[in-house]
């Protein structure tokens, strides 16, 4: 794996050098008064630059709307270290607060054994992680295991498991989506349609993460979802329009109604609003469709 930046701006190297430290600095925080030896003696094991800034295929493009996000993965010690919550989320806070860091940072944080058994398994995303990805930070003495092939048969047959299953999933969502917004404004059905809409749209990119890579992170973060999905299959930023302000605060509705729609008395949306969001989710969904099937055709033809 390679640990050469040389290929990114000074600019974006210094951001990853920034958000690097803070994520160092922060778990330090975050295990210093531990009692249990697991945490105690916790760890980050490396931390990887993958993604589009480690294939250098990245958009930088802020005024036109689009600019491709960091993706980075922490490897640590033990399984109970990659509690986000717990140990990660004042990192990330920071990060998104740091006025020298001008793009989005998402992190994955997954345990040594749980990586190199996904890399035992053949789980491309893995495999591309050890092709592709950039060492940050590594502590010696924490090799990944090298990436083993799934057959093809065994490739084929759980891409198309997955296609099947959250294709039809995200079908359903937008079925229910669309009975909410039938109800109109009245009550809580608009918020109910936003929700609705909200999964929607986070099972279509499970459907081509799942089918693309055999892997989806732990998280309801759309906006992260749809970083990791475009930065593997650009031709899905096409399910997002970006012209405007107002497709913008759209998309950061749909974001926020898995947790505000439901809880919230501050979220509001309307039907105009819902209508635009259902073409778009419909739109993803039917990207998705035609992406993962000429994955699975690729699984089928190496």
């Amino acid at each position: 794996m390679r640990d050469d930046l040389s290929h990114l701006p000074t600019k974006q190297q210094d951001e990853l050098a920034r958000a690097t430290k803070i994520l160092m600095e922060e778990f330090e925080k975050a295990i210093a008064l531990a009692n249990a030896g697991w945490k105690r003696n916790g760890k980050i094991l490396k931390v990887i630059l993958f993604g589009s800034y480690a294939r250098s295929d990245w958009v930088d493009d802020p005024v036109g709307g689009y600019q491709s996000d960091f993706d980075l993965l922490v490897v640590v010690s033990h399984e109970k270290l990659t509690d986000i919550a717990e140990y990660w989320y004042i990192a990330e806070d920071k990060i998104l607060r740091d006025e020298t860091i001008g793009r989005q940072v998402n992190i994955i944080v997954h345990d040594l054994n749980d990586v190199n058994n996904a890399l035992t398994r053949g789980e491309y995303f893995w495999a591309d992680i050890v092709r592709d990805g950039i060492v940050l930070y590594e502590l010696p003495g924490h090799p990944l295991a090298v990436p083993m092939p799934l057959s093809k048969f065994e490739a084929v047959q759980m891409a198309e498991r997955y296609f099947e299953s959250y294709l039809s999933s995200t079908a359903e969502w937008l079925d229910l989506a669309q009975h909410a917004i039938s109800k109109g404004q009245k009550g809580k059905w608009p918020n109910k349609a936003a929700f609705n809409l909200h999964q929607a749209a986070e099972t279509a990119y499970a459907c081509f993460l799942l089918t693309s890579t055999f892997y989806f992170p732990k998280s309801h973060n759309i906006k992260f979802l749809r970083s990791l999905s475009e930065s593997k299959e650009p031709r899905l930023i096409e399910a997002w329009s970006q012209a405007t302000k107002l497709d913008r605060r759209r998309f950061e509705l749909l974001k926020r109604a898995y947790v505000d729609a439901r809880y919230s008395p501050n979220y509001h949306v309307t039907i105009e609003d819902l209508h635009s969001m259902y073409t778009s989710v419909k739109r993803l969904r039917d990207l998705v469709e035609k992406v993962a099937n000429a994955r699975i055709a690729e699984i089928a033809r190496s």
